[in-house]
């Protein structure tokens, strides 16, 4: 039986006149304001030890108090849905996954994944992932296109997953931005955090933000434009959107991070993770992989190379 998990916050200054329910959604998990206010509702978030209504306007030195409701259980079921598979063993998958599929299963989006592809391709993947991550040890945006590796069993998992946390996983991916860089190559180092006003969108924040670092090199120059390569020492969500809107020079396509004066030439931002290197989990070799770019990115390259958009 899975039970409900309690959190609690103190008010400071800068949420001083903050309504309780924006409060409570900045400051939460994932949560979406419309999740937050039927809490509210349910009285499950109390303020200074009182259920209060979501316009509640807190004040400097009270006490919120939120019980999560307990989560529901998802069964995920397999699917026969094809995959462009670029390396397998027993105790590693790695897939070249395309362009608008989800990487795993989420409450009102419980198909069509690549956790659901690989539960019909594969007999055995590792559980330390739970019911809707299994064999999942890394994750790549629903429009970033590449690879990305899975787990067979708990062991792999643990390795490849540690390997990830030491930065010995190598991960380069193909990015097109808008502008031209001043330099040839550089680092991004800058914290990420969740953006306050925008709680499905992530930023650089140096308050509470985690460490997020971004090399890049330039691979060719357009008009409009610039082709990079960039190699994540740190995998947060949404890297390397982020980091490239955070020095001026937004992914093309990108729907969240993207300047909305820009008519895009591509459905999703133009994303994709070509290199993957890691220390196979059993024999310690090293796993050298790399595939091409998806059609829509090449089009899109000789576009840019003919200075057609």
């Amino acid at each position: 039986m899975k039970h409900s998990r309690s959190h609690a916050w103190t008010v400071e200054g800068s949420a001083d006149g903050e309504r309780v329910d924006k409060f409570v959604t900045m400051m939460g998990e994932n949560w979406s304001r419309m999740a937050v206010q039927s809490w509210i509702r349910e009285d499950r978030v109390r303020v200074n030890g009182r259920p209060v209504k979501g316009n509640y306007r807190l004040k400097i030195g009270e006490r919120v108090e939120v019980s999560e409701p307990p989560p529901v259980e998802l069964k995920v079921e397999a699917e026969s849905i094809p995959l462009d598979v670029v390396y397998e063993d027993s105790d590693v998958i790695v897939v070249n996954k395309p362009r608008g599929m989800v990487v795993h299963p989420a409450p009102g989006n419980l198909c069509g994944t690549l956790v659901n592809a690989l539960l019909a391709h594969c007999e055995d993947l590792s559980e330390i992932g739970g019911v809707i991550r299994p064999g999942i040890v890394h994750r790549i945006d629903k429009d970033t296109s590449g690879l990305i590796m899975a787990a067979k069993n708990d062991r792999a998992h643990r390795s490849l997953a540690e390997q990830l946390r030491r930065h010995e996983v190598d991960r380069s991916y193909i990015a097109l931005v808008y502008g031209n860089l001043p330099h040839d190559r550089g680092t991004v180092d800058a914290p990420i955090r969740r953006d306050p006003r925008h709680r499905q969108r992530m930023a650089v924040g140096y308050k509470n933000g985690k460490s997020a670092v971004t090399h890049f090199e330039v691979l060719e120059r357009f008009d409009k434009a610039t082709m990079l390569r960039c190699r994540l020492e740190t995998g947060r969500t949404h890297q390397i959107r982020v980091h490239m809107k955070y020095i001026g020079h937004p992914l093309l396509g990108d729907p969240v991070y993207g300047s909305r004066k820009q008519k895009d030439p591509i459905q999703g931002q133009a994303l994709h993770a070509q290199e993957l290197g890691f220390d196979h989990p059993r024999t310690g070799k090293r796993i050298r992989l790399e595939v091409d770019w998806p059609e829509d990115m090449k089009r899109l390259v000789n576009q840019l190379r003919k200075n057609t958009i």
